[in-house]
């Protein structure tokens, strides 16, 4: 069994700052990419920021040179959130595909997710 687990939400003012952390545990033979998504009440899901194996990036108009994603060399995905915008409020989940063995499948594996939101 695979899980994704986030942490760093919170209330943070309009400017503040935050930082997430998504941590991948279970039988895990190798991870593809990693991103996250947030999905603010009445909103579809939204694509904010994802990264590959070999580290390229990609991120959403509404948050580029905002927001940076990032990983290590272990299971972890990180998102650095700067100058954030009442706008940035959602619930921000992690996601993964994520492959249990050699010869099994690539799987997509997502988090509970983690409220942020930004308001004076």
């Amino acid at each position: 069994q695979v899980q994704l687990v986030e942490s760093g939400g919170g209330l943070v003012q309009p400017g503040g700052s935050l930082r997430l952390s998504c941590a991948a545990s279970g039988i895990i033979f190798s991870i593809n990419a990693m991103g996250w998504y947030r999905q603010a009440p009445g909103k579809q899901r939204e694509l904010v920021a994802v990264i590959t194996s070999d580290r390229s990036t990609a991120y959403a108009d509404s948050v580029k040179g905002r927001f940076t994603i990032s990983r290590d060399n272990a299971k972890n995905t990180y998102l650095q959130m700067n100058s954030l915008k009442p706008e940035d409020t959602a619930v921000y989940l992690c996601n993964a595909e994520i492959k249990s063995g050699w010869a099994a499948r690539w799987n997509d594996y997502w988090g509970q997710g983690t409220q942020v939101t930004v308001s004076s």
